[in-house]
């Protein structure tokens, strides 16, 4: 349990939850916290699904820039590193993971919530990354993972402008997957976290690795990921347990192993 990070866990559901106020800046002990719970969920065979969620008024307003403002070209050459690896332990979460966003998710907030599989947006949530108005770039994953997600252009035109992106322009560019009332966000993302609640989990960790990592790769080094990973499940109890259930028309009891 962090002190600005902590971890929920109800119903094989974990949330991780972001509580530094007043806007959940990302600051150097955020951010090792992050990498911390994003660990301890991942290794938990209970948990099946995970919610990152900053709270009813804000997801993440972005790193804390008074901390950022006297660091030096030295310093930050080192400090880059943790920032990418504590969003990129997010990243590999071996579960489905959902971003739960309410207000503000700019700058660092919004390279966090692209490190989940699916973003549910509240209707007067604002997205954006307008490190540029800063004189600086997206460090913590954003030019690299929103034109993986949104293509090149719509990214290019959010990261040059800095601009801030209503919920109804987020969803329509790809960049959202659900816009839904305020209040509504979080039961959202757990309705949606519970559809994965009683898989076969080691399956789901292996789709996810073949997605991400297939996506980081030529089309021949991507299809070699996918036929080891599909080959390796034939040796799990839940692929046999799966396979019996559809020959007898039964429902399947996956124990994840």
């Amino acid at each position: 349990m962090g002190e600005f990070v902590r971890v929920e866990v109800a119903d094989r559901i974990a949330t991780i939850r972001l509580d530094r106020p007043k806007m959940n800046a990302l600051n150097s002990q955020v951010q090792r916290e992050i990498a911390e719970a994003s660990a301890q969920v991942d290794a938990d065979p209970e948990v099946h699904a995970v919610i990152l969620y900053g709270g009813e008024r804000v997801f993440a307003a972005g790193a804390d820039i008074k901390e950022m403002a006297t660091v030096t070209y030295v310093d930050m050459s080192a400090r880059s590193v943790d920032l990418q690896d504590s969003f990129t332990a997010v990243a590999r979460i071996g579960k489905p993971t959902i971003a739960a966003i309410t207000g503000y998710a700019l700058g660092g907030g919004l390279e966090l919530a692209l490190c989940a599989d699916f973003r549910i947006l509240g209707e007067s949530a604002k997205v954006g990354q307008p490190e540029i108005l800063l004189g600086i770039i997206p460090g913590a994953g954003g030019t690299q993972r929103l034109p993986r997600l949104i293509g090149p252009a719509r990214a290019k035109d959010l990261i040059l402008t800095g601009r801030h992106v209503g919920a109804a322009e987020a969803l329509a560019m790809g960049l959202a997957d659900r816009v839904v009332p305020d209040a509504e966000v979080y039961q959202a993302a757990l309705e949606l976290a519970g559809r994965f609640v009683g898989g076969p989990t080691a399956a789901v960790r292996a789709a996810k690795q073949a997605i991400d990592r297939g996506l980081e790769v030529d089309l021949a080094t991507g299809l070699e990921i996918e036929r080891l990973q599909f080959a390796g499940l034939f040796a799990t109890e839940d692929a046999k347990e799966g396979m019996r259930a559809f020959a007898e028309k039964a429902k399947p009891d996956f124990t994840g192993r």
